[in-house]
């Protein structure tokens, strides 16, 4: 039987930083004897030499940093020896051993950074759990550079709670300002350390995106953070879109596919959630699609277009094509559009054709040229009245004066 076993070193018997936590204990009592020290030898010099208080301190500062500017001096010989104990013990002995303990402490926090063992002080901060199994680096490159790109996530810190990377982030990604720790989503020890309960958002991707058994690791880090009421902060990605409901039974927030190529579909569902649903479904054909429709544009500008494909039920205008066959997204809206085709979110189920957006549009033509012409006639209208109004105020004016005169 095993009774009273020891640890086999120092890392067992705690669980947060044991080795720096003793060094900073060592390094707290070193300098606690140092300021002892310290006092004890101002107290000595001001008492028994004929100086003031501030002295006293100067002295004792030059002593122990082993300046000796020589501008004051003991000359009694308890100064003398005090000052010989503070010289040896204080500027040589403790001072010594506190910069050793800070070179170490160095030393030490630089490897578990690097080893991804290090626990950093963060709030509101994004947490990402897991690692794709592909191109992970460029995934996270491109993710850090998209979220910072949104107002208010300039400066965002980025942890990474993965097991990959065991000698430490590429450069490229600590230049980013990403770090990580070494562990899993599974761990609630692991959870706790990258203080997922302060966390802005939490990100969980799967770690093979070609593999359905991926969801079960996603669920079971997924069940962790619910119980921990994180869910409604929480976004993650999903191969089997079977097992979508029952994420969302667990209150996350956002559930995705995996997209490795374009980390901004996870972006914007982290920064604006529910818009991930519209980009998912440009990207099939089962409820919108984008259709491009291949026809003249010349006379309409981009707010007739869109109120013209809207009120005839086809779709919402997504961008046009122009003459050198570029594709140009968000117009000026008041401008005249020139070009030889159109995108369209159309419904998969029923796509309009391209004589039903024709003549749409040629409808909207005419619709508008019978407004501006109504518009038109109002103004005439306008005028006319104001004439005949303005006669009249005349004749008015005449008989006033006719009748002043008789």
């Amino acid at each position: 039987m095993l009774r009273n076993r020891r640890p086999l070193n120092a890392e067992h018997s705690q669980s947060h930083l044991p080795m720096g936590g003793l060094i900073r204990k060592r390094m707290k009592t070193l300098f606690a004897m140092l300021i002892g020290l310290l006092i004890f030898q101002v107290l000595v010099i001001w008492t028994v030499e004929d100086l003031t208080l501030f002295e006293s301190i100067w002295i004792t500062m030059t002593t122990v940093s082993t300046v000796g500017y020589g501008d004051y001096a003991p000359q009694t010989l308890i100064g003398r020896l005090s000052t010989i104990i503070v010289l040896f013990v204080g500027a040589i002995t403790v001072l010594t051993l506190i910069i050793s303990d800070f070179i170490e402490y160095r030393f030490y926090r630089r490897e578990r950074i690097l080893r991804g063992l290090w626990v950093y002080k963060m709030k509101e901060h994004i947490v990402i759990i897991n690692t794709p199994q592909h191109g992970g680096e460029q995934y996270f490159l491109r993710f850090a550079s998209q979220i910072r790109s949104n107002p208010g996530y300039e400066t965002v810190p980025i942890m990474l709670l993965t097991r990959q990377f065991p000698n430490g982030l590429p450069p490229e990604l600590t230049d980013m300002g990403l770090v990580h720790f070494h562990g899993t989503g599974s761990d609630p020890s692991a959870l706790q350390a990258v203080h997922a309960g302060s966390a802005r958002h939490i990100v969980i991707l799967a770690t093979d995106e070609t593999d359905a058994s991926s969801d079960s690791i996603i669920f079971d880090i997924a069940h962790r953070l619910s119980e921990l009421n994180l869910g409604y902060q929480t976004t993650a990605e999903c191969v089997t879109d079977a097992n979508r409901s029952r994420l969302k039974a667990l209150g996350i927030r956002a559930v995705i596919r995996p997209v490795r190529t374009y980390p901004e579909i996870m972006v914007r569902a982290v920064v604006a959630p529910g818009s991930e649903k519209v980009l998912e479904d440009m990207f099939n054909y089962e409820h919108d699609h984008p259709h491009r429709y291949d026809l003249l544009l010349e006379d309409l500008n981009w707010a007739d277009i869109v109120s013209a494909l809207i009120r005839h039920g086809i779709g919402t205008a997504l961008a046009y094509i122009d003459d050198d066959g570029e594709v140009i997204c968000q117009p000026p809206i008041k401008e005249p559009i020139k070009g030889k085709g159109l995108i369209v979110l159309v419904r998969s189920n029923d796509t309009p054709g391209l004589d039903v957006v024709k003549e749409a549009l040629e409808r909207y033509r005419k619709f508008l040229e019978k407004w501006r012409n109504s518009q038109s006639s109002d103004i005439e209208s306008d005028i006319k009245s104001d004439t005949k109004s303005g006669s009249d105020d005349d004749n008015h004016g005449k008989k006033d004066l006719s009748s002043t005169g008789s």
